[in-house]
């Protein structure tokens, strides 16, 4: 009986990554391309299509030869992408005809403040707040700023779409121009509630629906390979997913209430809501989540700006170590006396508070402070903006979390995770694998082709995961996070007031 693999292609921001699973579950091999990021103009970030390209054929074969298997031998590829960056190309040749918009741009934010009077309606339609962060704004400056394109987009000589778009043309020779739910339900022209594409949203963004792929569920058929540099014909793309729904979903979060973290420069919250799409009382996201096609899935999500960037800072900016794992041991000799607090608002602050003109700001030092309680503090930082999120995502579900799944790189630091069960009041369950993204792509590919049964087979799969309880006594807790509170309003106070001040000059 021959074995059978999946692949699984994680196209993220900044590198490409590709990974062989067994059966088991098991990653037998795996390889990784870094990506140029394009900063044009400030505020600006793009990437070549091209070259995104280019890193999916440099790193498949890497990871094939890395498991000791042949392309042949793969029953089903799995794709997960970067969310809400765009591409748009030509349909006869599938060459693109700019470079990407990334999700981080911001060229847009003039069009999203003058038009906030719109965001009551689009927030109910679509779940999403109106923010460049989005792909609808991208799709329609990319339109506006070329009249040829926009001619040509309405003349259907163009397609358009997000990575996982873009990718599957190239895979399967520009038969399938597809997407999935996930991915759609990022870009501010999908509708959550009939999960299409809406005419409204699309006449107010300007962008003609022809221009759009097919939406698909996320495990669901996307057509075959045709003969590639890289890859023979024929082989099934069963499984896409965006990067954050993948990791939900490589969690084995499959139920109402379970929740996922993914630590990475930022963190990402996403709690699942099941068949509901609850929209937020308190600025989180609604989503939908990764499912096959007889049925359609909800998770709220909120994102802290500022996680892993932090500990970065400690390292290249403060120089206060070499590598970043070596905060967990530098935290752990700290004075828990020192009354050390750190809001990590370098870039503002998300979800649930959205201040975007807050910076960071160190509450408590002292002649006796140290590197050890700077490192303590960032670490703190971090865990309690994740606790706003869950209190928040709690009070909109409306009910509290029993545990948290982690991974990132963060979910890696032991004392990091002691600190943030201790925070949140609940047990934190570490991923066994650190990078979940890449094997919730896996995941739906392979349930497509019945490599795995089950949802429950899979979460019989996954093993223990290691598990974090909270050792804080509830009233240490609580006063803990009344402190934070009492920082955070005093941090978004004094940047507000400055703000104020200067528009008054």
């Amino acid at each position: 009986m021959t074995i059978p693999y999946v692949l699984a292609i994680d196209q993220g921001t900044t590198s490409t990554r590709a990974v062989v699973y067994d059966a088991a579950g098991h990653s037998l091999g795996s390889a990784s391309r870094e990506l140029t990021q394009y900063y044009p103009q400030p505020g600006w970030v793009e990437h070549d299509a091209e070259e995104i390209w280019a890193s999916v054929a440099d790193v498949v074969p890497r990871a094939l030869a890395a498991a000791r298997i042949e392309a042949r031998q793969l029953a089903a590829i799995g794709l997960t992408n970067q969310r809400e960056t765009v591409v748009l190309w030509e349909r006869d040749s599938g060459r693109p005809v700019t470079r990407a918009i990334v999700w981080q741009d911001r060229r847009t934010s003039d069009f999203c403040q003058t038009h906030q009077a719109e965001e009551a309606w689009l927030r109910e339609r679509t779940g999403l707040l109106l923010d460049p962060y989005f792909s609808a704004t991208k799709f329609r400056w990319l339109l506006k700023e070329d009249a040829d394109l926009r001619r040509r987009a309405e003349a259907g000589q163009l397609a358009g779409g997000t990575i996982d778009s873009f990718l599957l043309w190239r895979l399967t020779g520009g038969r399938v121009h597809a997407t999935d739910r996930t991915n759609a339900s990022r870009t501010l022209l999908f509708n959550l509630h009939n999960t299409t594409w809406d005419e409204e949203l699309c006449r107010f963004f300007e962008v003609p629906e022809g221009l759009l792929p097919q939406i698909r569920a996320s495990q669901d058929d996307f057509g075959r390979t045709v003969e590639l540099a890289f890859l023979p014909a024929g082989l099934p793309i069963t499984g896409v997913a965006g990067d954050q729904q993948a990791a939900l979903f490589g969690q084995c979060a499959f139920q109402p209430g379970e929740a996922k973290c993914t630590y990475g420069t930022g963190a990402f919250f996403l709690q699942h809501l099941g068949l509901q799409p609850v929209l937020s009382q308190h600025r989180l996201l609604t989503t939908v989540a990764a499912s096959g096609a007889e049925t359609v899935l909800y998770a709220l999500e909120g994102s802290v700006f500022v996680a892993g960037a932090a500990v970065q800072w400690l390292r290249d900016g403060l120089r206060l170590f070499r590598e970043a794992p070596e905060i967990e041991a530098l935290a752990a000799q700290s004075d828990t006396g020192q009354p050390v607090l750190f809001v990590p608002g370098f870039v503002g602050l998300g979800a649930p508070h959205w201040a975007p003109k807050a910076r960071g700001v160190l509450f408590g030092l002292t002649r006796g402070t140290t590197a050890a309680d700077l490192g303590r503090a960032a670490l703190e930082g971090v865990a309690y903006q994740v606790a706003d999120l869950i209190d928040a995502a709690g009070r909109d579900a409306g009910q509290r979390l029993h545990s948290l799944r982690v991974d990132g790189g963060m979910a890696r630091n032991a004392w990091f995770l002691q600190c943030q069960a201790d925070i949140l009041g609940l047990p934190l369950l570490q991923a066994p694998v650190s990078e979940a993204t890449a094997l919730g792509a896996a995941y739906l590919a392979g349930l497509h082709v019945g490599i795995w049964s089950s949802e429950q087979q899979l979460c019989r799969l996954a093993g223990e995961a290691r598990r974090f309880e909270p050792r804080l006594p509830a009233a240490e807790r609580e006063r803990r996070l009344r402190l934070w509170h009492r920082a955070v309003q005093a941090v978004i106070a004094f940047y507000s007031e400055e703000s104020s001040h200067e528009s008054h000059e």
